[in-house]
Order: C-alpha cells, then structure tokens, then sequence
C-alpha cells in the first residue's frame, strides 16, 4: 500500500511516498495487520465481515482434525484491562477450511491456516488437509493455555510437531508461542525445526472469581488473558526473541492503537496480529490503526514499515 503525502521538512516541502506495504516469510501483505486466531467465525457474514475491516490476511480460528464443541457457558469475560476466555478450542474441524478458503480468495487475500491437535498425527494431517485446501500458510498453535490436551507443554514435542510439518509443507510455517521462562530455547527449536517466523505471544493463563458466590467464573474455572493488560508481556517476549535471533515475528497481545502497534514493531515484529482491539474497538480498529502508523511515519521522515522493524534495539 502507497500513499503519497505532502510534508513540511525543516528545508524544503517535498512529497514524502509511505510504504506500508511488507513481506513476511515469502506472503507479500498490503499492510503488517492481520486478524489474530480466534477472531473469525464460523459463518459467511462473519468472515466477510472480518475480510472488510481490512486486514492483510485473514487468519483462520485454530482447527482441530474433528470439530470441536469447546466449553459450556460462560467462556468469555471482559474485564477493564482485557478480556478472560476459555473457548476450549470450540471449532467446525478442519474440513470447513475449504469453504473458509473459497471466500477469502474471491477477495485475494492470503489465508493462514491455524491447526492445533493433540499428538503429531493430528497436526500432519491437518496439514495435509490444509495444503489441500489452498493456505498460503500454517499458524501451529502450541499455546492454548486452558485445553490441556492440545497444549505443547515439552520442547522435544515443540520440535517433533514442527519438524513433522515441515517435512511435507512447503508453505511458511509459523509457530505460535506464549511467555514461559524457557520462551527462548522454545523459539530456538522451533526455528531449527523449519519454522519461518513465530506468532508471539498468545493468551496467558488468568482466572476471575465471583466473590459473591465464591467461585470462579469461567465454566472451565480459568482460561487466557488477552488485551491491554498483557501488552508490555508482549513487548518484553518480541524484544527478547529479536535480540537473540533475528528472525521474523508476528506480533499479538494488547495491540488496540497505532502507538501499541509501533511499539510492537519497534520491538522487533515484522507484522502484526489483532484479537481484543475489534472487541473493544469494532472493526474500524484496523484503519484507525493504520492511519495512525501512517501519520507516526510521515511525521518522523520514515518511508517504509521495514524502517521501524527492530528500531528499538538500534
């Protein structure tokens, strides 16, 4: 995406072209900003909607190799400082991706596939499924914090899983990590098994108690935080895996303004994944953020998004 502007410099006034436009692992984006998993229904009139708010590409709700009914009532709470879900990987299965696939593409706009399973077998052959079906790509989600039968909870699992897809992928493969104490060597396998870039981070365990009835909340007593309140999580998570490897990085976690999203840039993501923000904000979210990355760039003399990625370790 191009846009040309004019602007005042200290000299001379000139016409400054801002590139938002970028390539992330071989997929080339109009703009860093995609939904985040979880995010598109399961209905036409929802992916459609999701597909109109903006976004570069559309990613996928994390399927499973059979569908998936998730947790009873309630699985979500907004709070002041986020949202608290536990949605237990509630999902169509995998074989829905086609027609998932189908609407997108009329749109030309990339799809990422995210796929989650609960032993290796399961995530190959989603995969096969999935490169069947026509993704540009695949977010393995090893990261649900509240469905302990799909959660990655080893670092040889880590391996095995991204080892095993890539061996029959030849698509970007992105691995989606949260924060632990071992996030470092996480990444650093999951990079030595084929993954072109990490999605980080994902939801962190929270719980909410009624203090009027004395228990929890959620039907599954806790589930994920996401939202504002784990942002600076985030932006700890993005520096420390850019400053150790340099790799490529989707950011998510508590982007919900255009500063949130530079600063998550700055840290050192390439591009950028919402979830909250359209709950909190609607689906304008997307332009108001661009529009607000757009100005930071013209105002500060920066024409290309690949400018800012990792300026804050320079």
């Amino acid at each position: 995406m191009y846009r040309w502007t004019r602007v005042l410099s200290r000299r001379n006034r000139r016409i400054l072209m801002v590139k938002l436009s970028i390539r992330l692992t071989n997929i080339d984006l109009k703009h860093p900003i995609m939904n985040a998993s979880g995010v598109m229904g399961n209905s036409v009139e929802s992916i459609v909607k999701l597909i109109k708010s903006n976004v570069s590409a559309v990613v996928t709700k994390t399927l499973t190799l059979e569908r998936r009914e998730g947790y009873s009532t309630p699985v979500l709470i907004p709070l002041e400082y986020g949202l608290l879900n536990a949605i237990g990987l509630a999902n169509p299965g995998i074989d829905s991706l086609y027609e998932f696939v189908k609407i997108v593409k009329k749109h030309n706009l990339p799809v990422i596939a995210s796929i989650s399973g609960r032993n290796i077998n399961e995530y190959v052959e989603s995969t096969i499924k999935a490169l069947d079906a026509g993704v540009d790509g695949l977010e393995l989600n090893m990261s649900c914090p509240h469905t302990l039968d799909y959660r990655v909870d080893s670092i040889e699992t880590i391996r095995e899983i991204t080892s095993s897809v890539k061996s029959i992928c030849s698509k970007p493969i992105w691995v989606k990590l949260s924060y632990s104490r071992e996030l470092i060597r996480e990444t650093g396998v999951a990079l030595e098994s084929g993954a072109d870039a990490v999605v980080l981070i994902n939801t962190i365990p929270g719980m909410v108690i009624d203090i009027y009835v004395s228990k929890p909340v959620l039907s599954n007593k806790y589930g994920g935080l996401s939202g504002p309140a784990i942002h600076p999580i985030a932006i700890y998570c993005i520096y420390s895996i850019y400053r150790e490897y340099g790799c490529e990085i989707i950011g998510a976690g508590g982007i919900v303004d255009w500063k949130t999203a530079i600063e998550t840039i700055q840290a050192g993501a390439r591009a950028l994944q919402l979830a909250t923000a359209f709950y909190m904000k609607g689906y304008g979210v997307v332009n108001e953020i661009l529009k607000g990355i757009e100005k930071y760039m013209v105002e500060n003399n920066i024409n290309s998004i690949d400018e800012l990625i990792g300026l804050a370790h320079s």
